[in-house]
């Protein structure tokens, strides 16, 4: 087992909830939350409390699959073991999802409850009800709090747009405000807080909100500033990266793969991480909804991954990768497959039943797969014996992004030589058999994204599309390399305008709007103060 942190651990048995309730509430114990004595001990278990609400977004129809499936790089596609599920799967690639979609209720529901949980613990310790531990500053540890809710808040923003704004544990329900003042109000939380945030990143602040985690969350917000405002803010973001480059103490992992093994905490470059565990810290398992069944043989594994599988590579986009790139063979699993024993071949169930199974880089479309059609997940180890649940940690920034931020920056500024350096030094660990191959120059920066756009029937395109050039296509190529199945896929299709613009697959462009989802129609229905995203009324 993994060794977690000291703050995970006490999450992993705290008690403590926190929710707004429309509906007076029986008390069937003296101990109630208004009466409890709270005492410093409570503390971590009421911040991990917090940390906590960020495990619960990663499942196929949660948070993560909503970055993922609604792009260029993931589909999931129905296949003759199910995966139809009443069209939710492929309403996401299409984009015709709806306000009763679960992927996108849960990307509403899930961060805002650690919003209410972040209102509440702030409150509690604003007052002097949680009294702080001794060697805890009370202001670090509120600046904490404010920087884990402001992250919340990002992505709602990100998400949603225009979205209620609310700090208090008030009973009312809330109006919405522009994207553009929830915007504000994070970049301000956050610089306020910085001053008061820790440098540490030992063991105890692993997994939290200290000023360089904090700093990276500043960074991506300003990253995605023109999309949410209007107006561009690539030197503030420039800023961001510098400090913590300069005084973070990060640097790239040796191997790209370091980052996403079962104990990869040890990782130099991972900067903020969601910490899992299979038993202590669960509710990571991407291989299963990834991985075809078979697979159990080949990792020994404790639990059978779902049917034929259906998260999958876009054959378009692995056609993009240079193939030198040693990020392919570590991102996708491909090929002939077999047992634990490397030798004996393991077998399809469906379509090719009795039949070698053999990932292919191929699909006749986006909605309906053979079951060894697409390169599966092979980014995160799964290791031999795994139990449903992995235990490897979530990467949600690491330095590698900062190094390729400031790259886009310096690029959107017109400093490409600069943005060139910082690419090709990502990009080094990844050719060491070919490494003339890992430098690249300004023009290739610059140049057209060499992705194959357009609408695919029976394996061929057969509608280009949109053909105009993706600006700073070469960028945006290398950041679909570097962070595949990392959750950043669609906000930085939205950042190059390839999202609402392009065709892929079974996908055609269907308005721009589609670049926020709709809020959620059971909190429409709740709350007669909420309005409805444009265009989805």
């Amino acid at each position: 087992m993994k060794k977690l942190t000291t703050i995970y651990i006490l999450l992993a048995v705290a008690t403590f909830t926190a929710c707004k309730k429309t509906l007076d509430e029986q008390s069937y114990s003296a101990v109630t939350q208004e009466n409890y004595q709270y005492t410093d001990k409570d503390y971590y278990p009421l911040i991990g409390k917090v940390y906590a609400n960020l495990r619960s977004m990663w499942g196929e129809q949660d948070y993560y699959m909503a970055q993922e499936a609604t792009t260029d790089e993931i589909v999931m596609p129905a296949n003759a073991s199910g995966w139809d599920d009443g069209g939710i799967y492929k309403r996401m690639h299409l984009h015709i999802w709806n306000a009763d979609q679960s992927q996108i209720t849960n990307t509403w529901s899930k961060p805002f409850a650690g919003i209410l949980n972040a209102n509440l613990i702030i409150e509690l310790l604003s007052t002097g009800k949680v009294p702080v531990p001794a060697d805890v500053n009370k202001n670090a540890a509120l600046a904490e709090m404010r920087v884990a809710r402001a992250f919340y808040y990002w992505l709602i923003c990100d998400n949603f747009g225009d979205a209620p704004l609310d700090t208090t544990t008030s009973k009312e329900l809330p109006s919405k405000v522009t994207r553009k003042e929830v915007y504000n109000f994070i970049v301000a939380e956050i610089n306020n807080a910085l001053p008061l945030l820790s440098e540490e990143k030992g063991t105890l602040y692993y997994g939290r909100f200290n000023k360089w985690a904090a700093k990276a969350l500043l960074a991506n917000v300003y990253l995605n500033a023109k999309v949410y405002t209007g107006e561009e803010h690539w030197n503030d973001c420039l800023t961001q990266c510098n400090d913590i480059i300069n005084g973070g103490g990060y640097s790239l992992a040796p191997n790209f793969r370091d980052n996403f093994v079962t104990d990869n905490s040890g990782s130099p470059e991972i900067i903020f991480a969601i910490p899992f565990d299979e038993i202590l810290g669960t509710n990571f398992y991407v291989y299963m909804y990834s991985w075809h069944a078979a697979l159990r043989a080949k990792y020994d594994l404790q639990t059978t991954p779902y049917g034929a599988g259906s998260s999958k590579g876009i054959p378009q986009f692995i056609n993009t990768y240079d193939t030198a790139d040693g990020r392919l063979a570590d991102t996708w699993l491909m090929g002939p497959q077999f047992a634990a024993d490397g030798v004996t071949p393991l077998l399809g169930s469906y379509d090719l039943s009795g039949k070698p199974l053999v990932f292919a880089n191929s699909m006749p479309d986006g909605l309906y797969t053979g079951e060894a059609d697409g390169y599966r997940m092979n980014k995160f180890e799964v290791k031999m014996g795994a139990k449903r649940d992995l235990s490897n940690d979530f990467p949600f920034f690491r330095y590698a992004q900062v190094l390729l931020m400031k790259a886009e920056c310096l690029l959107r500024t017109g400093n490409s030589g600069e943005a060139a350096a910082l690419v090709t030094q990502v990009r080094t660990r990844n050719f060491k058999t070919e490494l003339s191959r890992a430098a690249v120059t300004p023009a290739d920066l610059l140049r057209d994204s060499r992705y194959s756009w357009g609408y695919v029937e029976h394996y061929q395109v057969t509608d280009k599309g949109n053909v105009t050039p993706v600006e700073f296509g070469g960028l945006y190529d290398e950041l679909g390399w570097e962070f595949a199945w990392e959750g950043y896929r669609r906000r930085d299709m939205i950042r190059f305008g390839t999202f609402t613009g392009k065709s892929w697959l079974s996908h055609k462009p269907n308005g721009d709007y589609r670049s926020v989802f709709p809020i959620p129609q059971p909190v429409i229905d709740a709350n007669p103060k909420m309005v409805q995203n444009p265009n989805y009324q």
